[in-house]
């Protein structure tokens, strides 16, 4: 079933379809979630809180976008208003210290999580703004259009960001970790 006969469901009564929306999205929210938050207990509240306003909006969802676009503003939304409402927390990971380690075997699948880890980690060393770009663009698989919906900008706008988003992250992952690179691409 689509997401689209789902909330069709959902919306002539049948609640219990939401949970099949819960469980495709779930940790596309959470990812959204500890992105801005890089908390893992404020992200699981933030993502709990995301699923209960798009259960109580769902008759408000348009369908000219995708559910999945428009369930990432109410997360971005959610995300937002709750940072502004907790003090900020220090990043417990000094990116000066934190080095992954590979094995150098690519076929490896502890190498491929721990190169998965560390471009995670080097995401997470990105402001807010850049770090949303690279992951609603290359881990929620969105469009550019479909982003700049999300972010309220303009498509050429998103392609800017985009652009700009992934020279930060090549410097970051550069800077900190050029000896893990050099060993993943040999």
């Amino acid at each position: 079933m689509d997401d689209i006969e789902i909330i069709n469901q959902v919306l002539q009564g049948d609640q219990q379809s939401f949970e099949e929306l819960i469980k495709r999205y779930q940790h596309f929210v959470f990812t959204i979630a500890l992105r801005y938050s890089r908390n893992r207990e404020d992200a699981e509240e933030i993502a709990q809180d995301v699923f209960v306003k798009a259960y109580r909006s769902l008759a408000d969802f348009r369908r000219d976008a995708k559910f999945s676009t428009w369930l990432c503003t109410i997360a971005m939304n959610t995300t937002r208003t709750f940072l502004r409402k907790v003090k900020p927390r220090m990043d417990p990971l000094d990116p000066g210290t934190v080095h992954a380690q590979h094995t150098g075997n690519s076929a490896d699948p502890t190498e491929k999580r721990s190169t998965h880890l560390l471009v995670n980690h080097v995401i997470g060393l990105l402001s807010a703004d850049d770090a949303t770009i690279i992951t609603l663009f290359y881990k929620a698989e969105q469009s550019i259009e479909e982003i700049g919906v999300i972010m309220g900008l303009t498509p050429n706008a998103v392609k800017v960001k985009l652009h700009r988003a992934r020279l930060r992250l090549k410097e970051k992952l550069e800077l900190y970790f050029a000896d893990e690179i050099k060993e993943i691409l040999n």
